[in-house]
């Protein structure tokens, strides 16, 4: 428990996450206005003439929490921060855009929540053995799964738009199906973790029974599957306590 420890949960917390949701917002504009879902805590509809300052304003947060991170941390961790920050400009900014990237899309989007966990522990010269790998594995697996189920409900105004996505690509029922398999097979990965950590595997059951009743819907239906997505923001409320308390129950034992 140190400085940099607490530096960087700040960085993560609100910096890091200010830069991620900022430029989606401002550089989604466009098709956001197309999209019903828009407008509120799903995704905001910021006028233009305060496009240019969330932009400054995410550079200027940002900005003095690297150079300290990027001095005190190892040449590896400094290649991992430099892939979160890749991902996260990526994902959204003009000509990179990879959320509009089918697949391509899932997999960034999951970088942007396990990043910042693969550096903590790079940082803290972790010793990835089979259990963390399985942890990391399964981390990612759970935000590619989680990613492509929130497409699902986006399909219709993305196609209408004339936007990829791992949904518009494989349709309604493959993207649940493929969302249900990620979750799944996260679940077993945890099995294969340092006791109490096959209990989190309990965890991916909830989000497996969430987009299984969806496997049946019609893409011209896509929308339906909001409900889940509320749902699943739920979930995760309770998902973060009981893994929170696993941890702590870990670090107890050790």
């Amino acid at each position: 428990m140190d400085w940099i420890l607490v530096l960087g949960t700040i960085f993560f917390l609100i910096p890091y996450n200010l830069a991620m949701y900022g430029i989606n917002d401002v550089f989604d504009y466009e098709s956001d206005l197309l999209n019903p879902r828009k407008g509120g805590a799903e995704g905001a509809l910021v006028d233009r003439s305060r496009h240019q300052g969330i932009l400054l304003l995410c550079v200027l947060a940002v900005l003095p929490f690297l150079v300290v991170l990027v001095i005190v941390g190892s040449l590896q961790a400094n290649l991992v921060l430099l892939l979160s920050m890749a991902a996260l400009v990526a994902y959204s900014a003009p000509r990179l855009r990879f959320k509009e990237r089918p697949f391509l899309d899932s997999l960034t989007s999951s970088t942007h929540f396990v990043s910042p966990m693969v550096y903590g522990l790079v940082l803290a010269g972790a010793h990835f053995n089979t259990g963390l790998l399985a942890i990391t594995a399964a981390f990612f697996l759970w935000g590619m799964a989680s990613h492509a189920f929130g497409a699902v409900q986006d399909i219709v105004p993305d196609r209408a738009a004339s936007l990829g996505s791992i949904g518009t690509v494989l349709g309604t029922r493959r993207t649940v199906a493929l969302a249900a398999l990620a979750y799944l097979l996260a679940g077993i990965l945890l099995v294969f973790t340092d006791w109490p950590g096959p209990l989190a595997a309990l965890l991916a059951v909830p989000y497996l029974l969430n987009v299984l009743p969806f496997l049946a819907l019609q893409d011209s239906d896509s929308g339906r599957a909001h409900t889940g997505w509320v749902r699943f923001l739920w979930l995760n409320y309770g998902t973060g306590f009981f893994v929170t308390m696993l941890l702590i129950w870990y670090s107890l034992t050790r």
